[in-house]
């Protein structure tokens, strides 16, 4: 009994190679148009129901609009519209994700938020390995259940887009 306990205090070898080997990265899985995709963790702020959106007129057509949690106004994206997925109501179990991109917060419209989950750093595969030019789409992540693409926010909208967007929630007088 004696020489299992002082077996299992020992410090486990520590290297680099296993280090990178049992490092994880967490991150939040939705699903949009029965496909699952996943942001960063550290990008997303909360999740809540969906609500009324209101149009905002000269936005970008990826942007359907406005909604206004707790007194914050944010743009609403049409991750649907992006990807060239079936357009459909906005329904009563449709959730927002809002997630903070480099310059800004947005609401994204999935049909569900399945959760958090730490993916194995070994499970990563560049978008670039897999088929050039994506541009909304970082990498790649080999889930339990299938592919899980991971997306970018921070390129989710163009320069134009993003100058766009600006122009319409804050119109030169």
């Amino acid at each position: 009994m004696q020489s299992a306990l002082q077996a299992s205090s020992a410090p486990a070898p520590t290297s680099q190679a296993a280090q990178t080997l049992s490092a994880t990265r967490p991150l939040v899985t939705f699903s949009l148009g029965g496909a699952a995709f996943a942001l960063p963790l550290e990008q997303v702020l909360r999740s809540v129901r969906a609500v009324t959106i209101t149009p905002l007129p000269q936005a970008p057509e990826i942007i359907c609009g406005i909604v206004n949690l707790q007194g914050g106004i944010l743009p609403v994206v049409n991750l649907r519209q992006r990807l060239g997925m079936v357009e459909h109501e906005l329904a009563l179990s449709d959730q927002l994700l809002i997630a903070q991109s480099a310059t800004r917060r947005l609401a994204i419209i999935v049909d569900a938020v399945n959760g958090v989950a730490d993916y194995p750093l070994q499970d990563f595969i560049a978008i670039d390995t897999v088929v050039g030019g994506t541009r909304y789409v970082s990498g790649v992540v080999k889930a339990p259940d299938g592919m899980m693409l991971i997306h970018d926010l921070d390129r989710l909208l163009s320069l134009e887009e993003e100058a766009g967007l600006e122009a319409a929630l804050f119109p030169a007088h």
